[in-house]
């Protein structure tokens, strides 16, 4: 009897230990399968309380942004300027707020014509450091040492891949004082993808566009592999569940290099 009971106990020891490795045995996801994963996240959802309009250049450099949704956004921050920062002029103008332009490797050419702009020749980044002589520094402490520590934001993010590690190292209590984020992605991979699903845990993602400067039948599904996405905070989108999702391209959008060929709409 007792050796029965001990035969029994061995067996199910190996049990266990055998479910438990299960996981480990799974094949991690091919970068198809991430970005077919990726794909399925950004799908835009409508909003029954958002009136979208362009905001910035007629190409590269503009926005589409829930234009009645900006009202309660006291100061603006603009990163990745040079040579002009449309979008954060005229988020200046209709405002009437400062808007702060974050670029330690383009200047503007000028500063916004309402006198409102505040360029900060320093970059973004996850800590406090100095990069090949070039000032890095968190969105936390930026926003504080400007004095806009518990006001309500508006941001626009373009930084050629930097968006990464600065959002990730973003506290949640200054993801949920910006009422909209404007920004453009620069990959693919499973970083991007983690990236995507936590914004998305704060944010409804409300319009996708991807830059024809990075078409590539390489990245399939996907058409591209750099995209333009806006993120308008859950506190103030209000999800339409009874209506489809958005039909891609917007009426509103326009190509960011003008005279290259565009990828809009391709797996959505």
């Amino acid at each position: 009897m007792r050796a029965g009971f001990n035969v029994a106990v061995v067996f199910f020891s190996v049990l266990v230990v055998g479910l438990a490795a299960v996981p480990l045995l799974r094949a991690k996801p091919t970068a198809r399968q991430i970005r077919e994963q990726l794909l399925h996240e950004l799908r835009p959802v409508t909003l029954s309380n958002c009136t979208l309009q362009r905001v910035g250049s007629a190409n590269d450099g503009g926005y589409l942004m829930c234009a009645n949704l900006l009202g309660d956004a006291r100061s603006a921050y603009s990163y990745g300027i040079g040579p002009t920062d449309d979008w954060g002029c005229e988020i200046s103008g209709r405002l009437g707020v400062t808007v702060h332009q974050y670029d330690c490797f383009s200047p503007p050419v000028s500063g916004c014509a309402n006198g409102l702009s505040v360029f900060h020749d320093e970059c973004i980044g996850p800590r406090t450091e100095t990069i090949d002589g070039k000032p890095f520094d968190t969105l936390v402490r930026q926003i504080a040492r400007n004095g806009d520590a518990g006001k309500m934001l508006v941001v626009k993010i373009d930084i050629e891949g930097a968006e990464l590690a600065s959002l990730n190292a973003a506290p949640t209590s200054v993801l949920n004082r910006i009422d909209q984020l404007a920004m453009e992605i620069h990959g693919t991979d499973q970083r991007y993808l983690q990236l995507v699903r936590r914004l998305k845990r704060y944010f409804h993602l409300v319009h996708l566009h991807y830059n024809n400067q990075a078409c590539s039948t390489r990245y399939r599904p996907l058409p591209a592999w750099a995209y333009q996405v806006l993120f308008v905070h859950k506190r103030i989108g209000v999800l339409d569940s009874s209506s489809p999702a958005p039909t891609l391209p917007h009426p509103l959008d326009a190509p960011d290099y003008a005279l290259g060929r565009d990828c809009q709409g391709a797996g959505h």
